[in-house]
């Protein structure tokens, strides 16, 4: 189970993966909210890839291989356009503010979902623009379609993690967040404690974590540890 943050690297990686160990990787994707209902509700995987924080309460909790663990890196949040669309001036916070406030429509991950949505609800609120901004907001994770409504024109504004519209076509990225209202999610993973395939699965993480493929996280949008 895994957020979409670092989906890209492992489409990258994982064949590759698959075809050293001869071990067949299946995926489930979700907004962290929903990954963690489902883990609540009973659903079983043999690898948790999440943000370092909620990683550590399942370790608290003892459902973690601790010495699978492995950190993947930092990934910023990035503020996109359609390809061709003239750039808006996000270079310090009240750029910012301004872009937001003269964009037709923007779209970020639900407040509450994701990191970077309930990041920028904070942010709407702290820079004061969050009643005008509530009308032309739409709230989409970009494993839902949201990186997509930017590249058909449908919101003139994106603003997702950067391994999440890194590399996407019909897509100019303006630049990470400014200082002040940056966000930085550091990213990492394990194996469950209550795997049955354990072995595989640390080895999994320890395959994604190696350093000949710390290029593949960087150039994804993630600042691989050692890198």
């Amino acid at each position: 189970m895994s957020g979409g943050a670092p989906k890209e690297v492992f489409v990258q990686l994982t064949p590759k993966f698959e075809q050293q160990t001869g071990n067949k990787v299946v995926f489930i994707y979700d907004v962290l909210t929903a990954l963690r209902e489902k883990l609540a509700a009973g659903e079983k995987a043999d690898v948790l890839v999440m943000p370092v924080p909620m990683l550590d309460g399942y370790a608290k909790d003892g459902k973690l291989r601790d010495s699978s663990r492995a950190t993947f890196g930092i990934v910023g949040t990035s503020v996109v356009v359609k390809e061709g669309a003239p750039k808006p001036d996000i270079s310090t916070k009240d750029k910012f503010r301004d872009a937001m406030l003269a964009a037709r429509s923007v779209v970020h991950a639900t407040p509450g979902k994701t990191p970077s949505g309930t990041h920028m609800g904070k942010m709407m609120e702290q820079l004061g623009i969050a009643d005008t901004m509530a009308k032309k907001v739409i709230h989409r994770p970009a494993l839902d379609g949201g990186v997509q409504l930017v590249v058909e024109g449908q919101a003139e504004i994106g603003i997702y993690p950067a391994s999440e519209v890194s590399g996407v076509k019909g897509l100019a990225v303006v630049g990470p967040l400014p200082a002040g209202i940056d966000l930085n999610t550091l990213y990492g993973a394990a194996a469950s404690a209550d795997s049955a395939a354990g072995d595989a699965a640390a080895a999994f993480v320890k395959f994604m974590a190696a350093p000949e493929n710390r290029g593949v996280w960087k150039h994804a949008g993630f600042d691989p540890p050692g890198s």
